[in-house]
């Protein structure tokens, strides 16, 4: 599944799409990743000139946001995302002596990830003109990890034309 590049051919006449898989190494908590040059070097990759690109996390305490890349800006967001869902308050989906749904061994503590990602989006459509990811002047494209450090994936979907 990792790093797979696939082509697909007239869903909608006239139309093609084009699937990859952007891999992460996240390295801690409230870790926001400005993924804009990937998604950008995916659809040069495309070859599309114009139409959309869904960018998807495939994880539940994860997030893809579209923001402005300020070093205090960002602190802001960390900080009124853990004011919402504090890392150290309870959570009943952290007791494991009464939760019975989906539990690993190892299964951490992370209530607090599972309700930040309440607050934001799981994926970001955006437009494509002229080859290019169409965004503001300081918009950019972020994958937030909220839970810890680990190995995520971002699926990213295009919808497009070519001009020949």
């Amino acid at each position: 599944m990792q790093n797979a590049k696939v082509l697909f051919v007239d869903p909608v006449p006239g139309f093609s799409t084009y699937h990859e898989f952007i891999p992460i190494s996240t390295r801690k908590t409230l870790e926001f990743i400005d993924i804009t040059k990937q998604i950008q070097q995916i659809i040069c990759a495309s070859e599309f000139q114009s139409g959309f690109v869904n960018i998807q996390s495939l994880h539940t305490t994860t997030a893809v946001i579209v923001n402005e890349n300020e070093p205090l800006l960002l602190t802001d967001m960390k900080r009124m995302l853990e004011r919402y869902a504090p890392r150290h308050a309870k959570y009943r989906h952290d007791d494991f002596s009464i939760r019975t749904v989906n539990l690993e061994p190892g299964e951490p503590a992370n209530g607090h990830a599972h309700c930040k990602a309440l607050l934001l989006n799981p994926s970001q459509m955006l437009n494509i003109m002229h080859g290019t990811l169409m965004l503001g002047r300081w918009q950019r494209v972020f994958f937030v990890e909220l839970d810890r450090a680990r190995e995520r994936t971002i699926s990213v979907m295009l919808l497009g034309v070519k001009n020949h």
